[in-house]
């Protein structure tokens, strides 16, 4: 009798082990299936932030450094809009709501950012770098965990 009820706590057991192991095996499947169109997502934007840094880099001049006249803070918003229109345009194109976080939050910094508009910006970027950077290693590992 005892014998009986351990037989049917471990065919229990295998059942759930194998849905799990069904479970696991179909997302896996899934995460690999997203894993090449996040990669990418990922490449063109970050195509595109290295575009808008060169951008604002063309844009200053070198300028940054230097003490600005009503003028020269005039040109230098509009170097800003241009980052803000390159960034928004390759958003819709591509679909990404980060891009198009990353524009608004340009455009913000350009109207309100006060002193080093340009510092602000490049470190806008630089954090959206990092942080789509972040999001591919976790992807990365969450794909090898799969492939394993």
């Amino acid at each position: 009798a005892t014998a009986e009820g351990e037989l049917a706590t471990t065919i229990k057991l295998l059942a759930n082990s194998k849905e799990e192991l069904a479970s696991t095996q179909s997302a896996c499947i899934s995460t690999a299936a997203d894993y090449e169109a996040t990669l990418a997502a990922r490449e063109e934007e970050l195509k595109v932030i290295a575009e808008a840094t060169k951008i604002l880099q063309e844009s200053t001049g070198g300028a940054v450094s230097q003490t600005y006249a009503l003028l020269q803070l005039r040109a230098a918003a509009s170097g800003g809009a241009d980052v803000v229109a390159f960034v928004r345009r390759l958003a819709r194109k591509s679909h990404s709501a980060a891009l198009a976080q990353l524009a608004s939050q340009v455009a913000a910094t350009a109207k309100f950012g006060g002193r080093d508009i340009f510092g602000k910006i490049k470190g806008l970027i630089r954090d959206m770098i990092a942080k789509l950077e972040k999001q591919l290693a976790d992807e990365t590992s969450e794909k090898a965990y799969c492939d394993e």
